[in-house]
């Protein structure tokens, strides 16, 4: 018979061990995997199936490869398509074609019925929030046009626009002397920043928010910065609640987009891309070998893609994992995050598209489209 005092020693290891299992215990992780699904090519009209589609979504995710551009459905489907004549505007619902100085522009519907004809536009077209905007030709000036075809209101700016955005009725604007200007449904200016802090001021990327509360900015040249403002008080009352210097920057437009329901920013930054959370207020910086040549404009869900080029002929589909908001405790300006990365597969082409629909991933090169799921395991 044991002792009593052995007794308390194995009652207290096996009250330790419980607490231990329950306090320390986690789940096998789980993989993430792209599960090929299609492959549509541009030459053919018939998909060929490599995998099944457990829940297709109707929504057509349009694409741009080489000398073709149109929709494709979730089943590999061509919904249209299309050789390329001139210059190709898309969105998800609309697009138009037009050349070096249109004489008129016809803004058309996935089933090619002409929606919006404008006649001698003087510029050109931009399709943004479910509106038609004609850039003047100097870029100087911005025209929303209404549904038959007439001029809504124009804006006349200082200096030439570098970036345009528009969400939730409004447009965010920036421009090479430096300033940023939001305009309402109106036609009328209701903010307006020159943000200056570097050596020479210019706007490279902008975006707003789909609710209209958030706006991001790249600007400057030595040393050029990340600049993310929110609304406070009435329409229009916009102020830096966010900055980050990321290097002497670029001399091109660069990506910045709001994703993931507005829950977190993504900037293009030198050697990567910086990740802002609107939940945690940290950033996080990806580093990626190459340039940028195609984004997700979804994010959905914390997974985020996006296509680098190393080489006019050597391309990357890189897969991020945002991590989980619990376990971020950074500070400052962040820290580079080279575990956000969960997939790289590089693959040769000249050009390249990507898409997104919920779960569903479409990239696209040379004359071929492939589709993915997005799958644990």
């Amino acid at each position: 018979m044991a002792q009593p005092g052995k007794k308390i020693r194995i009652l207290v290891i096996f009250l330790l061990f419980v607490v231990y299992f329950f306090i320390a215990a986690r789940p096998i992780p789980r993989e993430t995997i792209l599960a090929p699904l299609w492959l549509s090519s541009l030459e053919s009209d018939a998909p060929v199936s490599i995998g099944v589609t457990d829940n297709p979504q109707e929504r057509l995710v349009p694409f741009s490869l080489g000398s073709r551009f149109g929709y494709v459905d979730s089943s590999g489907n061509f919904a249209l398509k299309k050789m390329k004549a001139g210059d190709i505007y898309y969105n998800e619902n609309q697009w138009t074609e037009y050349g070096a100085r249109p004489a008129a522009i016809e803004i058309k519907n996935i089933a090619e019925e002409a929606m919006v004809s404008i006649e001698n536009p003087g510029g050109y077209p931009i399709l943004l929030d479910n509106r038609v905007f004609i850039l003047g030709s100097e870029q100087n000036s911005l025209s929303e046009i209404g549904a038959a075809g007439n001029i809504l209101w124009t804006y006349e700016f200082g200096a030439p626009l570098t970036c345009i955005d528009a969400a939730a009725g409004l447009v965010l604007t920036g421009s090479i002397d430096g300033i940023i200007e939001i305009i309402n449904s109106s036609g009328k200016r209701i903010f307006y920043f020159e943000p200056g802090g570097s050596r020479y001021s210019a706007i490279f990327g902008c975006a707003l928010s789909r609710d209209g509360l958030r706006l991001g900015i790249v600007c400057g040249i030595d040393q050029q910065r990340f600049l993310l403002f929110e609304r406070y008080g009435n329409e229009g009352d916009y102020k830096i609640v966010y900055h980050e210097f990321t290097g002497d920057g670029f001399r091109r437009p660069v990506h910045v987009l709001f994703i993931d329901q507005d829950q977190r920013v993504v900037f293009e930054r030198p050697g990567g891309i910086g990740s802002y959370s609107i939940k945690s207020r940290q950033t996080i910086h990806i580093p990626l070998s190459g340039e940028i040549a195609a984004i997700d404009e979804s994010g959905d869900k914390g997974f985020f893609f996006l296509i680098t080029s190393r080489s006019p002929n050597q391309k990357e589909l890189i897969g991020i994992k945002f991590p989980q908001e619990r376990f971020i405790t950074l500070s400052g300006n962040g820290r580079d995050s080279h575990n956000a990365i969960f997939l790289k597969a590089p693959f040769k082409s000249d050009d390249v598209c990507l898409g997104r629909n919920g779960s569903m991933v479409i990239a696209g090169g040379g004359t071929t489209l492939i589709s993915f799921a997005l799958e644990e395991k």
